[in-house]
C-alpha cells in the first residue's frame, strides 16, 4: 500500500500556466532563456503542483509532462499515438529509426538531437524555466563494427526538484567524467534488451552505480528480456508493477529503497 501515496495512474483533461522551476540536486548550471507560452491539448489533463507526470509511449519514448503544461517526448520518432499533440520539446537519438525522425514537426518549439558533426557531439542547455533540459555525450557503435564518438546522448530533465535521466541507446559504460557530469539522478528510464544496447550485467552495474530512487525499464523486446533484467536489480532494488502506462512523481515520495517501477507502454489516445 506504500507505493500508493506516489503512483497515480493518469487521467485526462487540465491546464497549461507558467511556472518556475524548483531547483533540483542536479549539477548542470544552464542559462535562462526568454518566457514562452505555451498551448497543449486540455485532454491531456493536469499534473499537480511539485509533481512530474511520466507516460511510456513505446520503446524508447516517453511524455514528461510538467505542473505547467510542458510535454516533452524523448527518442521522438514523429508518432505518439492519436492524441492530436505538439510536444514543446522532442529529444531524439540516431542510433536506429526507432530514437528518431529527420522530419520532425516544424511546428514544435525545440528539437534536440542527441548527435552533432560526427565524433564532435552536441551540447544543450535549454532552460525553459520550469524546466531545464541537458545532456551528456556517449559513444555509439556504428555500421559495419565502427563507433561515433559522441553520438548518442544521455538527456538529463531537472523539474519539480527531480533530476530524471533517459540513457537513450547506450553502448558503453559511462566513465568518471561522464558519471560526474551526470550527476545524481532521481528517476533514469534505461534500456535494458540486453544486446542492442548493452549487456544486462553492464546495465545493471550502471544502475546500481547511478543508484537512482527509480528506474524505468524501457527498450525491452520480450518478456523475457525483462524478466532477466527485474532478476539482476532484484538483490539491490524493490521491483513494482505499476500496472499501468503511466506514473507521478515528486521529490517527497520518491521510495526510501531504489524501486524498479514497470511501465507497460501505451500510445497517447484520444
Amino acid at each position: 500500500m506504500f507505493f500508493r501515496f506516489f503512483l497515480f495512474v493518469i487521467f485526462l483533461g487540465g491546464a497549461v500556466q507558467a511556472q518556475e522551476r524548483t531547483p533540483s540536486h542536479c549539477q548542470a548550471v544552464a542559462q535562462s532563456a526568454p518566457g514562452i507560452d505555451y498551448v497543449v491539448p486540455a485532454s491531456l489533463g493536469p499534473v499537480a503542483e511539485e509533481m512530474v507526470r511520466i507516460h511510456y509511449v513505446t520503446h524508447a519514448s516517453f511524455l514528461i509532462r510538467s505542473h505547467g503544461g510542458l510535454n516533452i517526448i524523448t527518442d521522438f520518432t514523429g508518432y505518439t499515438g492519436t492524441l492530436p499533440l505538439i510536444p514543446d520539446v522532442v529529444t531524439m537519438n540516431h542510433a536506429h529509426d526507432t530514437h528518431w525522425t529527420a522530419n520532425p514537426d516544424p511546428a514544435i518549439p525545440h528539437v534536440l538531437p542527441g548527435w552533432g558533426p560526427f565524433g564532435e557531439g552536441i551540447t544543450h542547455n535549454l532552460d525553459l524555466g520550469e524546466v531545464l533540459i541537458r545532456n551528456v555525450s556517449t559513444d555509439i557503435r556504428s555500421s559495419f563494427g565502427g563507433a561515433e564518438p559522441k553520438g548518442n546522448s544521455i538527456f538529463v530533465f531537472e523539474m519539480a526538484g527531480l533530476c530524471i535521466g533517459h540513457l537513450g541507446h547506450l553502448h558503453h559504460e559511462p566513465d568518471a567524467e561522464q558519471y560526474a557530469a551526470l550527476g545524481r539522478l532521481d528517476v533514469v528510464m534505461a534500456p535494458v534488451d540486453g544486446g542492442y544496447t548493452l549487456d544486462l550485467e553492464t546495465m545493471t552495474r550502471v544502475l546500481k552505480r547511478l543508484r537512482s530512487s527509480v528506474v524505468i525499464p524501457m527498450h525491452w523486446f520480450s518478456l523475457f528480456a525483462l524478466d532477466d533484467f527485474l532478476e539482476g536489480m532484484s538483490d539491490q532494488f524493490s521491483v513494482v508493477e505499476v500496472g499501468g502506462p503511466s506514473l507521478e512523481m515528486s521529490l517527497d515520495r520518491l521510495p526510501s529503497r531504489p524501486t524498479v517501477m514497470v511501465l507497460r507502454p501505451a500510445f497517447l489516445s484520444e
